[in-house]
Parts: structure tokens; C-alpha cells; sequence
């Protein structure tokens, strides 16, 4: 994968990142993120350890990417960039209900000092979200060729990614990791409940 462009995941976080992993890695890439969540000097060091980073890796997901990716484009010219979308109100939902109160430096760098959570700060969230797809199809508005519009969550897969980085459909399933564990989790959750029903009658 050496000489591929560089592939970078710039949606935020439960946009289908573990996702977009998955797939990369399936496809061949050597794939990091997301990186340096609890360092509390991230947002003054992530542009200088990324740009070490970079060439370690053929494509990267998660934070802090999505905050890097005009110093990315820059820095890696012919990199390809990838914006996964969600619906805004199931998105923050979902970061509400998977990060509750828990407070990182990376979401204090992301959306602001005292939002570190998402619990209780959902509509700074949104805005936040929702500026920075919009500030990355204006950023790329004239080089579509070098960006990827997907929204995974609504099951866009193989079809749109691998024209894109001129690979081959894989003969398997598209992965959809965090679909998968609720569902798997569901599933068995539903057999113990069947199973203690049998046993009270």
C-alpha cells in the first residue's frame, strides 16, 4: 500500500469510523486512530506528532483527524479524504449515550473548553458537527475528485469506496462493527429473557 495515496477519515467519531476501519483494513491498509484522546496537551502537539505519524500509516480514522485535514492535505498532496455523515439528531444521541459526562481533551479541543462531555451539551455538538461538514464540501468544493461523501449508518459500503480508491469490490459483507455488537447483543439478551420465560412457566 506504500505507494497508494493516503487515505484520510475526516468525519467526526460514531459516523461509522470503526466502520470505515474495518473496511480499510480489509482492503489492505495499515490504519490507525483514533490517537492521543486523553492527552492533555493534545491540542498543541496532534499537528506535529500526526505529521510523524503519517508515514507509518496508510490511512486514519477517528480523532484527531477530522481536525487535521487541511494541514493533512497540505502536507500529503494526492491524499484522499473520506466525510462519513449521519443525521445529526441520531448522531449526537449516539455520542450522548456512548460518552455521557466523561470529559477527554480531545472533545474539550473539538467543540470547546467546559464541552467536554456531550451529556447537556448536545446542541453545542450539533453546531459543531454540522459546521465542520459544511466548512470540508466548501474546503473541497472544487477538487471533489479528492473527496468521498459516505454516510455508512444509512449503508452505503463497497460501492462507494473502492471506485474511489480505484481497488476491487471485495466478495464480503460491507462491515458494520457497531451495528453488528448492538444487534449480537440484542440477539442474546433476547435468548436469556426466552430462556427465563421457559423456566418460570
Amino acid at each position: 500500500m506504500n505507494n497508494k495515496p493516503k487515505v484520510f477519515c475526516i468525519g467526526f467519531h460514531k459516523t461509522g469510523t470503526t466502520s470505515m476501519e474495518k473496511a480499510l483494513k480489509l482492503l489492505g491498509y495499515r490504519v490507525t486512530g483514533g490517537n492521543w484522546v486523553r492527552d492533555p496537551e493534545v491540542a498543541r502537539v496532534a499537528l506535529d506528532r500526526a505529521l510523524t505519524l503519517v508515514p507509518q500509516y496508510d490511512a486514519f480514522q477517528d480523532n484527531p483527524w477530522p481536525m487535521l485535514y487541511k494541514e493533512m492535505d497540505m502536507a500529503f498532496p494526492g491524499s484522499k479524504f473520506i466525510l462519513t455523515l449521519r443525521d445529526p439528531q441520531k448522531w449526537v444521541a449516539s455520542v450522548a449515550k456512548n460518552f455521557g459526562t466523561d470529559v477527554t481533551p480531545m472533545r474539550e479541543w473539538i467543540y470547546g473548553k467546559g464541552r467536554g462531555f456531550p451529556k447537556g451539551n448536545e446542541e453545542a455538538y450539533v453546531e459543531c458537527f454540522e459546521r465542520h461538514n459544511r466548512e470540508v464540501l466548501e474546503y473541497f468544493g472544487d477538487r471533489r475528485q479528492n473527496l468521498l461523501v459516505m454516510n455508512v449508518t444509512e449503508g452505503e459500503g463497497w460501492d462507494k469506496l473502492c471506485p474511489f480508491l480505484d481497488l476491487a469490490i471485495p466478495e464480503m459483507p460491507f462491515p458494520k462493527a457497531n451495528v453488528r455488537l448492538e444487534k449480537g447483543w440484542k440477539g442474546r439478551l433476547n435468548k436469556i429473557r426466552s430462556w427465563a420465560a421457559r423456566k418460570s412457566v
